[in-house]
């Protein structure tokens, strides 16, 4: 009778060992995650909902197994809203451990400098991750830049998030302005810094540029700025052809080939430096620029400077067999 005993209890004993290390197994060792899977828990979800959708899409065996060990062995910390990349082989520890701790996959929306809102309207309406729709923003109200977002987001919260950001940075860069600049008003600067974002490519210029559109301004010159004519037709889209005759003589409240000063409104959303460059001027007595076929622009401050810098400018194309 002792030996029986003995053997039972040794017998209980192995059945309790064994259903530990299964107990055990069940929550630290490998789960059913056969390849990196990316799992979002929705907002406002329970951990035993999470439990079940994570049966349903089979990385877990057993929700109420995994809320039991949860409860045992997991932390109390609440489970973050979000979409998380659940890695191969992730254990049932892990995977609770992603949710209360990881990082939410953030996803990225590009906007360059100098897009206009008709096509930050498409781009965001492009990415398929968003939610809902938005109007095409107000021109000159976004800061371009790079921003993130979460799967499932609303367009309307990414484009305020956009234009908040440039809200912000104006906020910040005016009370930094030169002094005597050539406009009056934080709205202004937008405008005349659009105008000098569709003007140049070349970083190193936008200042030079500013200066001279600025001392433009000043003068009451005719800005004659070729992408004043194009907003209008394309609303800040690539024209896509030469400009007309007809169209530099048309008068609208862009075309500043037949409006003396700014246009009604910006022409494009300028980025931060090209922004800063209207602020800060460089100091030039520059009032004409043209191509110089590098990229660049050749700057003169006398009409008859200039005129001499276009058949420079002519010339190189006519060799390009462009006229």
């Amino acid at each position: 009778m002792k030996k029986a005993g003995c053997l039972a209890a040794a017998a209980l004993a192995l059945i309790l060992a064994v259903g530990a290390v299964w107990f055990l197994s069940g929550w630290w060792g490998s789960a059913e995650v056969e390849e990196d899977t990316t799992f979002i828990v929705p907002s406002g979800a329970s951990l035993t909902s999470v439990a079940d959708k994570l049966a349903e899409e089979g990385l877990i065996s057993n929700p109420d197994g995994f809320l039991l060990r949860a409860k045992i062995f997991g932390s109390s910390d609440p489970i973050m809203a979000g979409e998380f990349l659940v890695p191969a082989d992730a254990s049932n520890a892990a995977i609770l451990d992603t949710f209360q701790h990881g990082e939410v996959i953030r996803r990225f929306v590009t906007i360059p400098e100098g897009m206009p809102s008709i096509l930050v309207h498409e781009r965001l309406m492009a990415e398929e991750l968003l939610t809902g729709q938005v109007p095409v923003p107000v021109e000159g109200s976004v800061l371009p830049d790079t921003y993130d977002y979460e799967r499932g987001e609303t367009r309307a919260s990414v484009l305020a998030r956009m234009q908040a950001a440039m809200q912000n940075y104006l906020a910040e860069a005016w009370p930094k302005r030169a002094p005597d600049i050539a406009v009056d008003t934080i709205q202004d600067a937008v405008i005349l810094a659009s105008i000098v974002e569709k003007e140049t490519g070349v970083a190193r210029e936008r200042r030079m540029v500013a200066g001279l559109y600025s001392n433009r301004v000043k003068d009451g010159m005719l800005l004659q700025a070729d992408p004043t004519i194009i907003y209008p037709i394309t609303k800040g889209k690539p024209l896509g052809r030469r400009i007309r005759q007809s169209e530099i003589a048309a008068i609208n409240d862009y075309n500043t080939y037949s409006m003396v000063g700014l246009p009604k409104g910006p022409i494009t959303n300028p980025g931060r430096e090209a922004i800063a460059a209207v602020l800060n001027p460089a100091e030039t007595s520059a009032r004409y620029m043209v191509a110089d076929g590098t990229g660049g622009h050749a700057f003169s401050d006398t009409l008859e400077e200039h005129n001499r810098a276009v058949e420079k400018w002519f010339a190189i194309r006519r060799e390009r067999g462009e006229m």
